[in-house]
Formats: structure tokens, C-alpha cells, sequence
């Protein structure tokens, strides 16, 4: 591929030309760490309401009560036709199947080593712009993530002590999730957010309905039978349908305005605010180690800001 023929190809470089007009790193470092809160705001509320909901269950009710929502405001914007319906598409499955991959190795082992592998996806996205552009990423850059990726470990400390193959859906889930974002970068940059999170949704729907044909078994996190919604845990999927709309629409921008690989390293603030909600909700206090952790991660992320870029016209 022509470097600079994509938005987020490469930062390898003081100077980096790329087309469609200059990068918004502020904005989209906001919309990154405003969706990452959002999401992890959502995972405090599950287990404060201990939510016990199929998986296939939560997908439907969660985007039936988005879509109204999304179908009016992107009407009100416009024509809602994707620029790049393939891609769209694309990027929704990766996005549905991610979570399935995540959410399935929950059940096979601890909720630390599922998130020490999944936060491998800014890894994958450097290594992924890479590969578009035929350019390694600044040293610098590279220095970042892996100074994120360590601050993680020091935050979640996993039990390393032994390997199981469900270890692999976590870092499936971390590589469709980097492939997702890239390609939101590079094949989506034109298309309205809303439109985009619209597109997911509707496949959040379709895939829980097919789930569903499997459904009934007990026990199961995504096949299990319906379960009744009273008021309260109609409230609670509401509450989370608006954090994932901001979330979803967060990543969309995030990923349009700025560079892949400074947006990747700022999205291991999810680990800073799942930390925030655990003290609010639970009590949870962070020890020196994870406190430490916290500050590598906030230091990497500014270390991964790129020097000023412009575009070609």
C-alpha cells in the first residue's frame, strides 16, 4: 500500500503526511478516554446490580433500545448510507465477535488473566499500522505501549501460575478489536460515528437472535433460556444501552480523528477508571503497586502523544 494513502497509516516519522486533512489528537484522545469510561462505568454497574442475563438476551435488549435512538438522530443529520457499506460491515462482526470471544473466557478462567490478554489489542494495533504503512512506528511510540502494557500488569497482577488454551479468546478478542479499530481508521474515516454505531447495533440484534435459536440451556452464559425483565433490570439494561452508545461512539471517533497508535495507548485508561468505580461502588482501594501502574499508563499515553502532523492536499 502507498504510505499516506490511509488516515492512521503511520506516525514513524517527525513530519508525517497523510491525506484528508490534519489529525484532532485532542479530540480524539477525549473520545477515547470518555468511551473507556463509559464501558467501564457499565462493567460497575453488572456486578453492582449483579445483572444475570444470556449473553444473547443482552444483546438484544440492550441495542432494541438504541436503535430508535440512533435511527433518529442520524436521520436528523442526514442520509444515513454508510460511504463504505463493506467495511461497515466488516467492522460491526469484528466488534460483536469480539465481545463473544471475551465474554466466553470468562467461564474458563480468572477475570485478571482474560483482561491481561485482552489488553494486548494496543500491541496489536501498532504492529497492525505497521503492516499497512510497511513502517515501523517510532521507537518512542513502541516505548509507550509496552510502558502501558506493563502499567496493566502492575494494575491486574494475573496469576501466571499456569496456561489454559481459553487464554487464546481473550488475545482473539484483543486482535479482532486492534483490526476493528484499524480498520475504522483507515477504511471508515469518512463515515458519521452515529452511522457506524448504528451498524453495530443492528448486528449486535441479528447475532443475538441467531444465539438465540440455541438457547435454553441452564448455566449457560450465552445460550441460556430468557430471563424475565422487571422494572428495575429494564432500568439497568437502559442505564448500560446509554453507556455503550457512548462508548461505541466514543471508539468511532476516537479512532477517526487521531492517530491509531496514540489513541491504543490512552485506551489503557479503562484500567484507571475500572480502579475509580471499584473504590466509588465497592470500597476497592488500589494498592501502592497498582498506584504505580496507574501513573506508568498515564505516563505512556502522554509519551505516545506524536509531534505535530500535518496532511497533504
Amino acid at each position: 500500500m502507498i504510505l499516506g494513502k490511509y488516515r492512521g497509516a503511520t506516525d514513524s516519522g517527525t513530519k508525517v503526511v497523510v491525506v484528508g486533512g490534519p489529525y484532532q489528537t485532542r479530540t480524539a484522545v477525549f473520545a477515547i478516554i470518555a468511551s473507556v469510561a463509559a464501558l467501564s462505568l457499565g462493567d460497575a454497574l453488572i456486578k453492582t446490580a449483579k445483572l444475570s442475563l444470556p449473553l444473547w438476551q443482552m444483546y438484544i435488549l440492550r441495542s432494541a433500545l438504541l436503535l430508535p435512538v440512533l435511527w433518529w438522530f442520524a436521520r436528523s443529520q442526514g442520509p444515513i448510507t454508510p460511504k463504505a457499506p463493506f467495511w461497515t460491515v466488516m467492522r460491526s462482526i469484528l466488534l460483536v465477535v469480539m465481545w463473544l470471544s471475551y465474554y466466553s473466557s470468562l467461564s474458563l478462567m480468572p477475570l485478571s488473566l482474560a483482561a491481561a490478554a485482552y489488553y494486548t489489542g494496543p500491541i496489536f494495533i501498532v504492529a497492525l499500522t505497521a503492516l499497512i504503512s510497511s513502517k515501523w512506528p517510532r521507537r518512542r511510540t513502541l516505548f509507550s505501549i509496552g510502558c502501558g502494557f506493563i502499567g496493566v500488569l502492575m494494575i491486574i497482577r494475573p496469576d501466571m501460575a499456569g496456561f489454559d488454551l481459553g487464554t487464546l479468546l481473550p488475545m482473539i478478542a484483543a486482535f479482532l478489536y486492534a483490526c476493528a479499530m484499524v480498520l475504522t481508521s483507515v477504511k471508515c474515516q469518512n463515515d458519521d460515528p452515529v452511522a457506524l454505531a448504528l451498524a453495530l447495533h443492528l448486528a449486535f440484534i441479528m447475532v443475538g437472535a441467531l444465539l438465540g435459536l440455541f438457547s435454553g440451556r441452564e448455566g449457560s452464559f450465552i445460550f441460556g433460556p430468557w430471563q424475565p425483565v422487571d422494572l428495575r433490570l429494564f432500568a439497568t439494561v437502559a442505564a448500560l444501552a446509554a453507556l455503550i452508545l457512548i462508548g461505541s461512539v466514543g471508539a468511532a471517533v476516537a479512532y477517526q480523528k487521531g492517530p491509531p497508535t496514540t489513541v491504543a495507548a490512552f485506551d489503557y485508561s479503562y484500567l484507571v477508571f475500572s480502579l475509580i468505580w471499584g473504590r466509588l461502588f465497592f470500597g476497592e482501594l488500589p494498592g501502592n503497586i497498582a498506584l504505580i501502574g496507574i501513573g506508568v499508563i498515564v505516563s505512556a499515553g502522554l509519551l505516545a502523544m506524536p509531534p505535530r502532523q500535518r496532511r497533504s492536499k
